[in-house]
């Protein structure tokens, strides 16, 4: 299947954007920083995280990763805390000593970097947010014990971080990274590049198939895997060949919707 989430790191489509992307998360990696990085859903986000870990070899990074839409500041202290091997204290404020703690053993005693990433942080309240950035303080706030990615869709910056309210966050940023949705020609070589990787040599879309697939999904790639998905299924089943705009226009207005399929002689013809 061309299509699937798991599709090895290497073989992965990198547009131009995700390449920047990826270039910015790595700097401040490397660097110790605190990064937001944004983008619609269904544009790459989790993608463009697998990517940037696979990158960053055990043996200098200790990378640390929290999705939970429902997390508060004790269960995101407990959950780093797990990862990390340890039986996380009761309390709030001794779970974050107690990682604080593990975090300079990392550091000065097995010499790596410390790397969290904290994802669908657009889902969480003000209070988790805001218990985030204090895992920055360290030394009076003269240095960063570790570096800190803030992941999550466009309202995390819409919805939250432009706003008065969270200042103290916002003023924190030290790396902002937005990840905007394919262009038409990108498009066309996230799909072929998928095509590729599944072992097809030969084009299965033709030019006017990319164009509709492109209007349908406005370049957003969790939308784009969709639509190939079905238009392929579609047209193995009815032994098409290759693919067309009226095929591919289909499957989006009626297959993908679940009417009935016999309307295709009449949408192509």
């Amino acid at each position: 299947m061309p299509f699937v989430k798991n599709i090895p790191p290497e073989y992965l489509y990198q547009s131009a954007a995700m390449k920047e992307v990826l270039g910015r998360l790595k700097m401040a990696v490397d660097n110790q920083k605190f990064a937001v990085f944004i983008a619609d859903s269904g544009c790459g986000k989790s993608t463009a995280l697998r990517q940037l870990v696979n990158e960053l070899p055990a043996e200098q990074y200790r990378r640390l990763y929290v999705a939970d839409s429902k997390l508060t500041p004790r269960w995101m202290y407990a959950n780093f805390l797990d990862q990390l091997g340890l039986a996380p204290c009761l309390y709030r404020g001794d779970a974050k000593q107690q990682l604080q703690k593990q975090i300079s053993v990392i550091r000065d005693s097995e010499h790596r970097k410390v790397v969290c990433i904290l994802d669908e942080a657009h889902l969480l309240e003000k209070e988790t947010l805001e218990e985030f950035r204090f895992l920055l303080n360290s030394n009076f706030d003269s240095e960063s014990p570790m570096s800190l990615i803030l992941c999550g869709q466009t309202e995390l910056w819409t919805n939250k971080l432009r706003y008065q309210n969270y200042t103290a966050i916002r003023e924190r940023i030290e790396v902002m990274c937005v990840l905007p949705h394919l262009s038409r020609e990108e498009t066309e070589s996230y799909i072929k590049s998928h095509m590729i990787y599944a072992g097809c040599k030969k084009d299965i879309f033709d030019k006017s198939a990319y164009d509709e697939i492109f209007r349908h999904s406005g370049g957003v790639m969790r939308r784009i895997n969709r639509m190939c998905d079905n238009t392929l299924m579609y047209a193995s089943q009815k032994n098409i060949g290759t693919i067309n705009a009226p095929i591919v226009k289909f499957v989006c207005n009626h297959e993908m919707l679940g009417t009935d399929p016999g309307e295709l002689e009449t949408a192509i013809s």
